[in-house]
């Protein structure tokens, strides 16, 4: 049986595999294979979910960091900032999973706009709790919900994954991870 990868966006997009064989070409150079103080709480969040419903811990990976970071940077700079997961039309791309996140900036009453601080366990948090819209039984998400992130973060066959978050110049910020091998395939139910 052939596997198709389930696409789906919303303002959070759904968990995202992006097709292609894994060639390391011209994708950035990895990052240390431990989590970053400033991801902090990321993996750690990502592993409670997982124990939850009793599949193995993740690996924090470098190289999916710094892909995630590639990609978060390209959209800051090319894109302003706008949800959009890496498609088959650009280069570098890997066969991988790919949850994103936009963090509004702050907006004062005087007109001061600031970057919100945003914590990582916060965004895998956000992601976990569209548990709630996930059927199990069904392997559906509820009726106008999404639920992609959630079971990407726990897909069985997932062994590691990186993630990254920049700047916008509006001070928003674009969360990725990217995870490695990719879940959110049709049909499988992700553990």
């Amino acid at each position: 049986m052939r596997r198709l990868p389930l696409l789906g966006s919303v303002l959070l997009c759904s968990a995202c595999v992006v097709s292609a064989p894994l060639s390391l070409g011209d994708v950035p150079p990895p990052l240390a294979d431990t989590e970053p103080a400033a991801m902090q709480g990321m993996l750690a969040t990502h592993n409670q979910v997982r124990a939850a419903v009793g599949v193995p811990p993740l690996r924090w990976s470098g190289a999916m960091a710094a892909y995630a970071q590639q990609w978060a940077e390209h959209l800051a700079a090319n894109n302003r900032c706008t949800m959009q997961h890496r498609s088959h039309a650009h280069a570098n791309r890997l066969d991988v999973g790919e949850n994103l996140y936009w963090g509004s900036p702050l907006r004062w009453s005087d007109g001061r706009i600031e970057v919100q601080r945003i914590a990582p366990a916060k965004v895998a948090q956000d992601w976990a709790d569209e548990r709630s819209d996930y059927d199990y039984a069904r392997n559906t998400c509820r009726a106008g919900a999404q639920c992609g992130h959630y079971t990407q973060m726990v897909w069985r066959s997932t062994t590691e994954v990186g993630c990254a978050m920049t700047v916008c110049p509006d001070q928003g910020q674009l969360w990725v991870c990217n995870y490695n091998p990719p879940g959110n395939w049709v049909g499988e139910k992700p553990y």
